[in-house]
């Protein structure tokens, strides 16, 4: 008998009975590392891991299940929230019609039509569409707070243990089961090795009767009623042993017959000594334990369903998380992944690239940059506000894959979209952000300024009307300033020229800009050493350009030439800070990426038109570049 104990996966649970088998003095801790946590069949989320930790240490508990869901994108400036798995228990019926009475009672405002899409094959998928300029993620709290798409399960492990009910922790849980999986094969290999010793005891009597076989026969023929009682006193046989032999049929008596009769009993001296090693070795009942777990988990083993996700306030399990670099691309209509750095091999200069992610319709990839698991990612959106993410937060997924919507990770407003994005290690003294905008403004702000665990978003710079925020660096203070304009102007400044302002200011001038130009570009840089302003037009065309080559100007003036520009080659879309021993990700809006050697583009003077990188043969635009450094290369 048991009371709320929640289902569990079965491949998790074989895995920590194993582990008990194999290891001394395993903790209830110790086993948390293998079986996460409750999976409930209809999928969901586990928010949080305390409720879990209190279930397994103490046997009581409760735990918070979530939904799963995700926000998409709809035209006219609309938005639509998907759920796609339910709270364990939760009927989907009544949860439509709970929704639908909240937004009549206006209880919940911004929902136009709440509708079932499910099917019977695939799971549950139950369409929220909201008014115009509704904000998702605000009618997303509001309904787990108020529906059962958010709900609690409590925990209590109560069994009868030897007849007595007794609340178990896990490991107890899992010493009972073990104790009578212990019991059960015990009682099975006592009863084989019974059911052997019988049948060998009769194959004895009758290897006896075949080398006397003519005396067996001639007591037989001369018996009246007797002959069991005869042939037990003339060979000493047992009452079992002589009526296997009165039941002998003839051809018992072949050559072949005696041969099998040897056989079998050879085998079953030899199952005897196994199943008397077995009952006699503690180590061997362990042995048969996990070898029919592993073969239950090999027939019935699965996927975890239901996610367990950190809840706010907890401690995050960064530690248990493998640091490594990775590549984060981020599409124009908000679709972000994370994958391996070795994704993309570096190919020759002019090649046609790989697929690097599949998009939906007129979607492009306009944003991809580096970063590790473990570094705190800034989001800086068009709007000038300011949101974070761990790395390991962005999920991961393959190279083709559409990648998840930015909008279920970021609490973003409605037209609001990521334009700059900056990997750091922590909030630092004395270094600062240095922000530039669409219209030429320039801003530094100290990084520690940005401390905050808000996750609303956080302003990050103030913006005029139809300004944008288009670039951010993270620096010392000690840096040169480069901004690049899209119809190839440059100005170079010393960052000392900008003094440190507040988080919520506006910034001060950077270039002068004419009525049909644009920043598309700010890079910072305090020696250039070998390194050169690599810059890329969006027909694949692009250059190396000496930085000694960009003299030092007083910010606010209209800067010099650095790219002729063209027909032929297009406008500028992006530039960066590059050396030899760096390579180049290019990215087009049909959503190629290819990746090229910094070494073999070619070093030109400022006011040239550049080689041919890649070719854009099928009408595609290269819409955004990244570089990789050394220390982010593959082996």
């Amino acid at each position: 008998m048991a009371t709320n104990i929640p289902p569990h996966n079965l491949t998790e649970v074989i895995e920590g009975i194993i582990k008990i088998i194999d290891e001394d003095e395993v903790t209830d801790e110790d086993l948390m590392s293998v079986i996460k946590g409750p999976d409930f069949p209809t999928e969901g989320i586990i928010l949080g891991i305390e409720g879990i930790k209190q279930a397994y240490k103490t046997g009581k508990g409760k735990i918070t299940l979530r939904a799963e869901t995700n926000i998409e994108e709809m035209s006219g400036n609309r938005q639509r929230i998907i759920v796609s798995s339910l709270p364990y228990q939760v009927n989907k019926a009544n949860l439509i019609k709970t929704i639908s009475d909240l937004s009549k009672e206006k209880k919940i405002e911004g929902i136009s039509e709440c509708r079932d899409e499910s099917d019977r094959i695939d799971k549950v998928r139950v369409v929220i569409e909201l008014k115009r300029d509704t904000n998702a993620q605000v009618v997303l709290n509001q309904l787990f707070k108020h529906t059962q798409m958010q709900t609690t399960f409590g925990i209590i492990m109560l069994a009868l243990v030897n007849g007595e009910p007794k609340i178990l922790t896990l490991r107890q849980c899992l010493d009972c089961y073990i104790d009578h999986r212990k019991e059960v094969i015990l009682r099975r290999t006592q009863f084989d090795l019974d059911k052997a010793l019988a049948r060998a005891h009769i194959l004895e009597g009758l290897k006896i009767a075949l080398d006397d076989i003519d005396e067996v026969i001639q007591i037989i023929r001369n018996s009246y009623d007797d002959a069991k009682e005869r042939l037990m006193e003339r060979f000493g046989l047992s009452d079992i042993q002589a009526q296997a032999i009165l039941d002998m049929r003839l051809k018992t008596l072949s050559g072949l017959q005696r041969e099998k009769i040897e056989e079998e009993y050879k085998q079953l001296m030899a199952l005897i000594e196994h199943l008397r090693a077995i009952l006699e070795s503690e180590r061997l009942v362990f042995d048969i334990i996990k070898e029919e777990l592993l073969e239950i988990k090999e027939k019935f083993g699965d996927d975890r369903k239901t996610k367990i996700v950190a809840a706010e306030g907890e401690i995050d399990l960064e530690d248990l998380i493998k640091e490594e670099q990775c590549v984060v691309a981020l599409t124009h209509f908000g679709y972000i992944k994370r994958m391996p750095i070795d994704t993309y091999r570096s190919q020759r200069r002019g090649g046609k690239g790989i697929t690097g992610i599949a998009t939906r319709e007129e979607d492009f990839v306009k944003q991809i940059f580096t970063a590790s698991t473990h570094d705190t990612i800034l989001f800086f959106t068009n709007k000038g506000k300011l949101y974070k993410l761990k790395g390991y937060e962005i999920p991961e997924a393959g190279r083709t894959a559409r990648g998840t919507a930015i909008v279920n990770l970021l609490s973003l407003d409605p037209g609001e979209k990521v334009s700059a994005v900056i990997p750091i290690q922590n909030f630092a003294e004395g270094k600062y952000l240095l922000m530039a905008t669409k219209n030429g403004l320039i801003k530094k702000t100290a990084l520690k300024e940005y401390d905050t665990a808000r996750k609303t978003g956080l302003q990050g710079i103030t913006l005029k009307d139809e300004d944008e925020l288009i670039g951010v660096r993270l620096t010392d203070g000690e840096d040169n300033v480069v901004l690049v304009t899209r119809n190839g102007l440059c100005i170079t400044f010393d960052e000392k020229e900008v003094r440190p302002i507040g988080r919520v200011s506006q910034g001060v001038i950077g270039i002068r800009l004419d009525e049909d130009d644009e920043v598309i570009g700010m890079e910072s840089v305090i020696d250039g050493g070998k390194a050169t302003l690599l810059a890329i037009t969006e027909n694949g065309f692009g250059k190396r350009t000496e930085l000694e080559e960009y003299r030092v100007q007083k910010r606010g003036g209209k800067g010099v030439i650095t790219y002729k520009i063209t027909a032929k080659t297009g406008k500028i879309v992006g530039v960066k800070i590059a050396t030899e021993e760096d390579d180049v990700m290019l990215i087009t809006d049909t959503g190629t990426i290819i990746r090229l050697k910094v070494e073999e583009i070619s070093i030109l003077g400022r006011s040239t038109q550049g080689v041919t990188l890649m070719r854009t043969n099928d009408g595609g635009k290269v819409v955004s570049i990244e570089t990789l450094t050394p220390d982010m290369k593959e082996e």
